[in-house]
């Protein structure tokens, strides 16, 4: 991309060769012709005819050129075409008025056409640089990361000043280092909003950087957009880390609420059954308390699992596996909440593979069946539909239940959340909807729901697919 001073100085540049041969070719063709005809021309028709091609070398080879051809054709008027011919002599003091009338008029015309290019270009030059401008802001407008907008006004700012290297720094620099220039070939430029210092622009090229009048104001300008750049950037992470705050705030206020309620429960009926057993009670209600253990086990389990994901914790690598040995898994896992329920699984008689953790996908399996016996009616089946389709296998868990509220269908895989429509009378945390979205993103798969065509819930389960077959101990 040329500099804008490049532009604006186009009419300043020395005409080219080329420039100057056609001129002076027409120049010459010009008074031969007129020679030829001398006997039918007066010097006013010479001296208009002359002028027309200093006006055109004028216009197209600048003012150089311009003032060059009207010297020659006031030397060719005066040696062909005034008395005596021949010679550089003047007879008459008319022919002198006549001269010296051309020679005036064909300079000032040359000059006057030269600050009227150079207007144009420079007006041209203002233009393009106002659109620069506009497409600059509302690139850095329409950009939905602030990082990524930063970046690309630095990518403009190196464009549209055609310097080797262009960077921001994102603090605010130290006052001695304010605005220093060590060559014409390194500039640090302090960027400034609402004449707060927010950090600096650092400019490089060994061609030197030539801050013309033009380009120190185009800099200026530029330099603005991108001090807005780095107060964007530094709004956007202030935002996030609140934002952040305040989830690991509802975070945690969720978990005290759940757990004082999910805790207490068990807590209660264990103290209470195990006051009547002190009193002579029924031995056998022990059992209510291995119930009530168990589901202390779980609930505490699924915040020590909910935590792991949260932090990131390294996980096991994942390897090839066949989706018919999760699948049985999950039924023999889940066999103590489905019962008597029929499961109808609907698959390819091929035998699918997958790369993913087996015990994750299991957990994530086994949570969507015993979701689904427990919110559909116990004489509905539940469909097991597996599908390939790319390099994706999904498991969609289909059921007959209530079915979720539409306002509620990304909400149920929220930590602790538990919908009202549907948790009437149902046990649970409210974690496992959430760890189990969790697992399946990191074996780099998903979990989504989906609304059941007739009533009932589908939750579409999928996981990376693989040609390989699974072989024992492969990665």
């Amino acid at each position: 991309m040329a500099r804008p001073d490049r532009e604006s100085a186009a009419v300043r540049r020395p005409a080219p060769l080329r420039a100057w041969l056609t001129w002076f070719v027409a120049l010459a063709a010009l008074t031969a012709a007129m020679i030829a005809g001398r006997e039918y021309l007066d010097k006013a028709h010479v001296a208009l005819l002359l002028l027309l091609v200093v006006l055109g070398a004028s216009s197209a080879g600048g003012r150089t050129l311009g003032i060059s051809v009207s010297v020659a054709a006031f030397l060719l008027l005066n040696f062909f075409f005034l008395p005596p011919l021949g010679t550089f002599t003047i007879a008459h003091p008319m022919d002198l008025v006549v001269l010296a009338t051309f020679l005036v008029t064909s300079l000032v015309a040359a000059q006057l056409l030269y600050r009227a290019n150079r207007e144009a270009m420079d007006a041209q030059a203002r233009a393009t640089e106002i659109d620069r401008l506009a497409a600059l802001g509302a690139e850095s407008l329409n950009a939905a990361d602030a990082r990524d907008a930063l970046g690309a006004i630095v990518g403009v700012i190196q464009s549209i000043l055609g310097v080797e290297y262009c960077a921001v720094i994102e603090h605010p620099v130290p006052a001695e280092l304010a605005e220093t220039q060590d060559s014409e070939r390194e500039l640090l430029l302090p960027l400034r909003v609402r004449d707060t210092p927010v950090g600096a622009l650092r400019i490089e090229d060994a061609r030197g950087i030539g801050l013309t009048p033009e380009r120190r104001r185009l800099l200026d300008a530029l330099a603005y957009y991108a001090a807005l750049g780095v107060e964007r950037v530094r709004l956007t992470e202030v935002a996030e880390r609140a934002e952040t705050h305040q989830r690991m705030e509802s975070l945690r206020n969720a978990l005290l609420t759940s757990v004082s309620h999910d805790l207490r429960t068990p807590l209660t009926s264990i103290k209470g059954i195990a006051h009547e057993i002190a009193d002579g009670g029924d031995p056998r209600a022990a059992a209510d308390i291995e119930v009530a253990a168990d589901r202390l086990n779980a609930l505490i389990g699924d915040m020590l699992e909910f935590s792991r994901i949260q932090a990131g914790a390294v996980r096991p690598a994942s390897a090839i596996e066949t989706i018919d040995d999760l699948v049985g898994a999950a039924l023999q896992q889940s066999r103590a909440v489905l019962k008597d329920r029929l499961v109808a699984i609907d698959g390819p008689e091929e035998i699918l593979s997958g790369r993913f953790v087996f015990t994750d996908a299991l957990r994530v399996l086994v949570n969507l069946l015993e979701n689904a016996a427990k919110y559909s009616p116990s004489t509905a089946p539940i469909d097991l539909c597996i599908r390939r389709e790319g390099d994706r296998v999904t498991l969609a868990v289909m059921d007959r239940g209530p079915g979720v509220p539409p306002a509620e269908q990304e909400r149920i895989f929220e930590p602790f959340y538990r919908s009202r429509a549907t948790a009437a009378g149902v046990g649970g945390t409210g974690l496992g909807l959430s760890i189990a979205r969790g697992l399946a993103e990191s074996m780099g798969g998903a979990l989504r729901f989906e609304g059941r065509e007739g009533g009932g819930a589908v939750f579409a389960f999928e996981l990376p697919a693989t040609d390989a077959p699974a072989a024992p101990g492969e990665p």
